[in-house]
């Protein structure tokens, strides 16, 4: 299983929300390429790099700090956050990252999803799915849907999607274990997909529980931040 580190920018700062609420924000450090080097000097691979502002917006905010880490670390960035428009995607993976992670645009435009596989490759694309009662959330976890995760994940299997990633807004940002029942229920319905679990994580026992769980990636931030997590025992679960 690999570990993917999370940063999260508001206003090209690294910071963590708690349940996805803005107004419950705490800045770590505000400056997110020392955080990643950090990461990448632990032996980390990856980055999870989400722009909140964009998010918010609708549109990519802070294409900048992607374009400063994928420029000064070797790391693979999935990038999300505003990804709505042909014009910020080609920011999106001009500026550097790996995998562009969508989630509103998955919900709402499917049609032009499509076409951006067409045009990039499937592969260059992680789904993310956002969910409060196994119910889809988007932008920025600031509005419901009445999509159920398990059809979500079901449809854009079919389509190709190999990487998803799910997040319980409900676990998100408070350490208090992940929802590896969930995991197990999208794990057990739908075949050959990669799930990259997001929210909750507190301790190495629930990247061990998520890696029995059959995930084949765990998104951890809080923890780390925290020091719940010693970064330096995270390259032994990769």
């Amino acid at each position: 299983m690999q570990i993917i580190p999370a940063i999260d920018i508001i206003d090209g700062k690294c910071v963590r929300l708690s349940k996805g609420d803005y107004s419950q924000k705490t800045i770590y450090n505000e400056h997110p390429l020392e955080v990643a080097k950090r990461f990448e000097d632990a032996g980390l691979q990856r980055l999870h790099l989400v722009d909140l502002d964009g998010a918010k917006a609708g549109a990519v905010k802070n294409w900048k700090v992607l374009e400063q880490v994928a420029g000064k670390t070797g790391l693979k960035i999935d990038f999300s956050g505003g990804i709505s428009s042909d014009e910020s995607l080609a920011i999106t993976f001009n500026s550097g990252a790996t995998y562009a992670a969508i989630g509103s645009i998955a919900v709402k435009k499917e049609a032009l999803l499509v076409q951006w596989f067409i045009a990039y490759g499937v592969e260059k694309f992680i789904l993310g799915a956002d969910v409060l009662d196994e119910k889809i959330q988007i932008k920025g976890w600031t509005e419901a849907t009445d999509i159920n995760i398990i059809d979500f994940i079901k449809n854009y299997a079919t389509k190709g999607v190999k990487q998803f990633f799910c997040t319980d807004i409900s676990k998100d940002g408070l350490l208090q274990g992940s929802s590896n029942d969930l995991y197990k229920k999208i794990l057990s319905e739908v075949a050959d997909i990669e799930l990259i679990a997001s929210g909750g994580v507190s301790k190495m026992k629930d990247l061990k529980d998520l890696k029995a769980i059959g995930c084949s990636g765990a998104i951890v931030g809080k923890a780390i931040y925290e020091e719940k997590i010693n970064i330096s025992d995270l390259k032994f679960e990769i």
